[in-house]
Formats: C-alpha cells, sequence, structure tokens
C-alpha cells in the first residue's frame, strides 16, 4: 500500500545537521550534562536513567518513570538522588512501571498517575495508580483501576489526560493469539477512557464500559490535535506499526486486521513496514521551535525523534533528531521545548556508559 514506509525513507531527511547515525562505539559529542549554552540545540539534563519509559512535564518539573518501579523527579534540571515513589513491579521483558500522566489540576492537587505491571498468584496484571505528592514526596498512594490483563510483551500503558480531562489509558493483547481486543467485555488491546478517580464516564461509548475503542495489539502513545481528534501510535508483531485516528467506539482490527483491508474495520491512516516501533507522539502547539509538521513522533527502531504530519502521510516526515540510540517518548514543556528519553538499557540498544539520558530541544 503507499502509505507503508521503507527503510529508504526512515534513514535520510535530517534536520540538524549535526546529530547524525553513529555506531555505538562512536557516539556523537553531545553537550555536557546542565550545559546552557545559548546557542545549543539540544542539551542533557540527566544521564543514567535506568530503562525509562515514559515522561510528564509540569510548570517546574520533569517526572519520569522507570520501568524497574521509581518514579524519578527532575527538578530545575537536576536529577533528584531519590526517587518520588518505588513500586513492587512485575519483571518482564516489556512491562513495569510503564506510563505517567499528571492531573489536569495538578498544580493545586499533585495528582500523578501511572500504569504498572504486576504479577498475582503467577498470573500477571496491570493496574492504574494515583500518586499524591507533595515537595516530591509520596504522600499517598491508591489503585484507582486493576485487573488489566497483563504480558510479557504487550501491555501497552501509555496514559495521558485529553481535552476532556479524561484518562485515556492504552492496554495491549495478552498474545499475538489472543482474540482478546475484539472482546467487548474485555479490557486487553484497548483505548480506556475514565474519569480521574477510574471510574466509567457516563457518555462513554459502550454502556457501563470503560472501553473507549476496540482492536489494538500494543499502544504506545498518544496525542491530540487542536480540533481535539485523538492519534494513537502503536506496535505491529514485526513489521504493520501503525499510527490510528481514534474514534469512540470503533474497531480497528487487531487481529484480525494488519493497517487495512477489511471493511469491518477502521484503516491505520500511517502504516510502516518494516517496522520502526513507534513511541510517545505529540502534537506540538508551542511557538518556541518552528516545525514544519506539527506531530512529533519518537522511534526506538529507526532511532529518530521525527515531525510528520499524519494526514499527508509520509512524504512529510523528517528527522529532528537522531545520533542518540533508541528514542522512547516525546513531551512539550511549559515553555514550548520538548523533553526527550532516550531507550538504550530496554534490552534492544547498545548503551553507553551515561545511557540513558533526558534531553531537552530548545530550539
Amino acid at each position: 500500500m503507499d502509505k507503508k514506509i521503507q527503510i529508504i525513507v526512515i534513514s535520510i531527511a535530517i534536520v540538524f545537521s549535526i546529530f547524525v547515525l553513529t555506531s555505538p562505539n562512536d557516539p556523537i559529542p553531545l553537550p555536557e550534562p546542565n550545559s546552557n549554552h545559548e546557542n545549543d540545540f539540544v542539551t542533557i539534563i540527566a544521564e543514567n536513567l535506568n530503562k525509562p519509559r515514559a515522561i510528564a512535564a509540569s510548570e517546574d518539573r520533569i517526572f519520569v518513570t522507570e520501568k524497574n518501579g521509581l518514579v524519578r523527579v527532575i527538578e530545575d534540571n537536576v536529577l533528584l538522588e531519590s526517587p518520588l515513589a518505588v513500586f513492587r513491579t512485575a519483571d518482564v521483558f516489556d512491562g513495569g512501571l510503564l506510563g505517567i500522566t499528571l492531573h489536569p489540576n495538578f498544580s493545586n492537587n499533585h495528582f500523578i498517575y501511572v500504569f504498572l505491571t504486576y504479577e498475582e498468584n503467577g498470573v500477571l496484571w496491570n493496574k492504574i495508580v494515583k500518586i499524591t505528592e507533595f515537595k516530591n514526596k509520596l504522600q499517598h498512594a491508591e489503585t484507582i483501576f486493576d485487573k488489566i490483563p497483563g504480558s510479557s510483551f504487550t501491555n501497552g500503558g501509555f496514559i495521558k489526560f485529553g481535552p476532556d480531562e479524561k484518562l485515556y489509558v492504552g492496554t495491549g493483547t495478552v498474545s499475538d493469539s489472543s482474540h482478546l481486543p475484539q472482546d467487548i467485555n474485555s479490557l486487553s488491546g484497548k483505548i480506556l477512557r475514565l474519569n480521574d478517580d477510574g471510574t466509567i464516564p457516563d457518555d462513554n461509548p459502550f454502556s457501563d464500559s470503560p472501553v473507549y475503542s476496540l482492536g489494538h495489539r500494543n499502544p504506545q502513545g498518544m496525542t491530540w490535535d487542536d480540533d481535539g481528534i485523538l492519534y494513537v501510535a502503536e506496535f505491529g508483531p514485526e513489521k504493520n506499526d501503525e499510527i490510528n485516528k481514534i474514534q469512540a467506539g470503533k474497531n480497528y482490527g487487531w487481529p484480525e486486521q494488519q493497517c487495512s483491508g477489511n471493511d469491518n474495520f477502521e484503516n491505520a491512516i500511517l502504516c510502516y513496514d518494516p517496522s520502526i516501533e513507534p513511541g510517545g507522539i505529540l502534537f506540538y502547539s508551542g511557538d518556541t521551535i518552528n516545525f514544519e509538521s506539527s506531530f512529533i513522533m519518537a522511534s526506538m527502531r529507526a532511532s529518530n525523534l521525527y515531525q510528520l504530519d499524519f494526514e499527508e502521510g509520509l512524504s512529510s516526515q523528517k528527522s529532528i533528531l537522531s545520533g542518540i540510540g533508541r528514542v522512547r517518548d516525546v513531551v512539550q514543556g511549559n515553555d514550548g521545548s520538548l523533553y526527550v528519553i532516550t531507550s538504550n538499557t530496554d534490552g534492544k540498544g547498545f548503551p553507553d556508559s551515561m545511557d540513558d539520558k533526558l534531553l531537552r530541544i530548545l530550539k
């Protein structure tokens, strides 16, 4: 199909010529930690993060989850030694402490939400925990949504608050042979929509159900454009990574369909074959950085941070940043800068002695 990407496409366009793809033994010279030189495009804010998974940015701090159960805090461009919280998580390849997001009223209520994988009686599950913090100390933690089927490899786990101030959650399938993503009564392979206390909104598409959309394999990122349209990036099995435009109550096909081809399901708006492993995605709404396209996408296998227009397709895709290895997540800071985490210690990358890193793109 004409929207499938070829290897040559993901390896050419580079916006900033100072960043080039290099071998693990020949890393590019990046700025020293906490460097604030006026002309730097990128600064390294934190190093030696252990399998970081997701970022959340407040007005004055950055919060990062680490797969082994730690919530780390970066304040005044310094990684604090003591974690905000430590959770006991399942030790599985693609599970653990995964997504993180802040309540829309975080500056007043200090609520942080995380998604984590745990094991109970030999069975893997996922749950959502609401944290209350104050001055980087844990005040309270409570599980607000539980018993999402877990997996060693496909937990999804990306969570964000939407423009409607509802909590959206991407859940994965338990295995590639499972048909639970097609079961409306299962929480597996879904986009869920919840109130901020974990209860079910009255206006969800299915009565008394948290399910917002179904037929997903392994959601990895989500964002909303300025029209309030939700987009989700997800892994395919070995190819056919997808970008989907999500509509309430719609079915996106997994495992019956990959990308497109079946009239019973929604088609992906972008399909990547071979896989690039998309991570976090972002609709950039600031004016600090002059991007040609508003959508920003992290990519692990393609080792790039891209800008692209989902509607125009792959021809609009250009690299913003490369040469740092696998790129896991991206968020917009309060001042319009971008924050990015690498994913080189996740078992698939080639970490250097200072990986993983949190970086800030200034302009």
